[in-house]
């Protein structure tokens, strides 16, 4: 399934980046791709095999994926900081590329009433330095072709 929707990356400041995407999808289904870790394992790496090493879903509680790709693999982890189901997920986000360079992501899982849900995530990093570094990474040809299989997973469930 090819989405109609496009994900957008803007920046207002020098430590952000926003990030909007529309899904197909009641909120419920698409809170449950973000949430559930066997649903985390089909979509988050750009549709590659990736393994939940640590899933703690509550205040506080670790988190670490593997992403395997290309003959080699990539880590990214964090902690999670405010949950409310279904409508906000608040964590620290950091790369094993660019270690000690952490951002603090609170996605807002927003009800269009009509079967979609738009997802907008607020990034805030440490520097300019850490925000550019993190854009000019592929952030965004990688969270584009995530949300992809994301819509793949949706269409399937």
């Amino acid at each position: 399934m090819t989405s109609t929707y496009t994900t957008t990356v803007t920046t207002s400041g020098d430590r952000d980046c926003r990030i909007e995407r529309i899904f197909d999808a009641p909120r419920a289904r698409v809170w449950a791709a973000y949430t559930e870790p066997d649903l985390i394992a089909r979509w988050w790496g750009r549709g590659n095999p990736v393994d939940v090493v640590t899933w703690e879903f509550r205040t506080g509680g670790h988190w670490r994926f593997v992403e395997h790709h290309d003959g080699t693999s990539d880590g990214f982890e964090g902690r999670f900081r405010e949950i409310i189901p279904e409508q906000r997920l608040v964590q620290s986000f950091e790369w094993d590329g660019m270690p000690t360079h952490a951002s603090l992501d609170a996605a807002d899982f927003l009800d269009l009433g009509d079967g979609r849900t738009k997802i907008v995530v607020e990034s805030l990093f440490l520097t300019a330095e850490d925000r550019d570094g993190m854009l000019d990474s592929g952030m965004e040809e990688g969270m584009n072709a995530s949300y992809a299989a994301l819509d793949a997973l949706l269409a399937r469930t």
